[in-house]
């Protein structure tokens, strides 16, 4: 086999992994959280169109919509990465650990952690705020409000935004292009 061969075929395993895991990620975009009432929050993201929940569900691919596992997408990541850069230029300590031999493991790490604390705290945010909130017919879109609910919630969009981190990663590693931007990519074009 040529080396011509060679590459092209790795680029075709590359590119095949990348169409399966955003596949995948399509998929899980349809996976509801549990305890909401899909119908109520359907209409009541009817009647939001072209407002900032509409701009938020646009950047989950529909997931906010549906209030699916990843219905907080990628996006405390994002945010929590843009927080530690930040740091890094403000605190000179901080750079300093970016800048030795594994720091950027370790700026990596720590990003993690700041999205689980995000997660944490917009997971518990939209939880209390769907309690409040009834669809325009009046039906309540959660069925049993409570601490309950509000845990549920919070441990499963925390999961679903660690496992769309996850897939990113893969996507960068063993497919083509930055796995995190074609996530943002694929839930742009999705909705």
């Amino acid at each position: 086999m040529s080396n011509a061969q060679s590459k092209l075929e790795e680029l075709k395993k590359r590119l095949l992994f990348t169409i399966f895991m955003l596949g995948v990620y399509r998929i899980a975009t349809q996976v509801p959280t549990p305890g909401v009432d899909g119908a109520a929050l359907t209409s009541f993201f009817d009647g939001k169109q072209g407002t900032i929940f509409g701009v938020f569900n646009t950047f989950s691919g529909g997931a906010l919509q549906r209030f699916s596992v990843l219905a907080l997408g990628i996006m405390p990541y994002i945010t929590s990465s843009i927080i530690f850069s930040l740091l890094q230029v403000s605190f000179p300590a901080l750079g300093e650990i970016a800048k030795e031999a594994d720091g950027h493991k370790k700026m990596t790490q720590w990003t993690r952690y700041g999205t689980v604390v995000l997660c944490f705290i917009q997971g518990y945010g939209l939880s209390v705020g769907l309690e409040q909130l009834k669809s325009p017919t009046g039906l309540p879109i959660v069925l049993e409000p409570g601490m309950m609910f509000r845990i549920t919630t919070v441990i499963t969009l925390i999961a679903g935004t660690m496992f769309v981190m996850w897939l990113g990663e893969q996507i960068t590693e063993r497919g083509i292009g930055n796995g995190i931007s074609l996530i943002i990519f694929a839930g742009i074009a999705a909705g």
